[in-house]
């Protein structure tokens, strides 16, 4: 009895061999997850399963002999709260390479529902600042087409992300905000791992499945990526813990969040200051000149800031009081 040799079944993912091969070996530390990720943003769609695209991945590995970088898994604690409840915000930064060779740092806000585990991005090539911070919420809530009535902050990594993130969530300008948009705030205890671990794997996942590798052309370009990613893998696959697609639990989550009017007028940049008695305001510890005799017992003013200008305005008539140039010094 003669037996002839089988050929090869050809696979259906071998129509991208040569190109995850280049991925491959130009950055090892890639997951299967981005691999596929970066199929469907590249052709369009994926013709297996996320199973079958790991099974292939491995052979690959193993045939070409590129082992994969070890990668400690995220594990997150299971809480289960009710729809349009809570939120949680977290904070992060990478460097990415640039279409001109040169490297750039970026800096990451993300908020996640707590219940769907919907997830929102957005990128800056700059620390934010408390304005950014506040537009960054805006966009988010934006994005869900509502807020929820509490969003938890991770305590420990306000400061240990950036200092400039530990000074914004404390500014009277934050709070304002927070009081305009009536939702409460949680700082997550150290230690406090029930709470914290829907935030810790958020960006963790952004940006290892998104911005790891990704070519820096321009904000708007990353940004725009970023919101298809989500669309079509971030809130696409099943979620770990969950079991279920974040898109598709949104679906019922959306209608209990809190309506919000995606122009209205939120005071983001307008605070209101006492005047002192030497006719002078106290802004960021420096003391800005009014015209004498706006000082009253009491006396009150809105202060607006426009780029590198501080505007004061009366509070009943809205009209201009003063108008100087920003400090950069402190105590002056």
């Amino acid at each position: 009895m003669f037996r002839f040799k089988q050929k090869e079944k050809k696979k259906k993912l071998d129509i991208y061999k040569d190109q995850i091969l280049q991925w491959l070996s130009t950055y090892p530390d890639l997951s299967s997850a981005q691999i596929t990720d970066w199929i469907k943003e590249r052709y369009g769609n994926v013709p297996c399963s996320e199973r079958s695209v790991r099974a292939y991945i491995s052979s690959l590995r193993s045939e070409y002999k590129i082992p994969k970088q070890g990668h400690k898994r995220q594990y997150e604690a299971v809480e289960e709260l009710e729809m349009g409840f809570q939120s949680q915000v977290d904070f992060g930064q990478i460097w990415v390479d640039t279409i001109d060779g040169s490297r750039i740092k970026l800096y990451c806000f993300a908020m996640v529902l707590s219940h769907s585990r919907m997830k929102f991005a957005y990128w800056q090539a700059k620390p934010f600042t408390t304005v950014d911070f506040i537009e960054a919420h805006d966009k988010a809530f934006e994005f869900f087409g509502g807020s929820t009535k509490e969003i938890v902050y991770d305590q420990d990594r306000l400061l240990a992300v950036d200092e400039n993130f530990g000074d914004v969530i404390y500014t009277e300008e934050f709070q304002k905000y927070v009081d305009f948009m009536k939702f409460k705030i949680r700082l997550c205890r150290p230690y406090d791992p029930e709470s914290k671990g829907k935030i810790e794997a958020v960006v963790k996942y952004v940006k290892n499945n998104f911005a790891k590798h990704r070519i820096f052309e321009d904000i708007d370009s990353f940004n725009k990526s970023c919101l298809e990613w989500l669309d079509r893998t971030g809130n696409a696959n099943v979620h770990g813990t969950i079991k279920r697609i974040p898109k598709e639990v949104f679906a019922l989550e959306k209608q209990h969040l809190i309506p919000v009017s995606p122009k209205q007028n939120s005071p983001k940049n307008i605070l209101t200051y006492v005047v002192r008695k030497d006719n002078t305001l106290l802004y960021k510890q420096n003391r800005y000149q009014l015209p004498k005799g706006t000082y009253e017992p009491g006396k009150k003013v809105n202060v607006v800031i426009e780029g590198e200008f501080i505007k004061v305005l009366d509070i009943e008539k809205n009209n201009l009081i003063v108008k100087h140039r920003i400090s950069n010094e402190r105590g002056s």
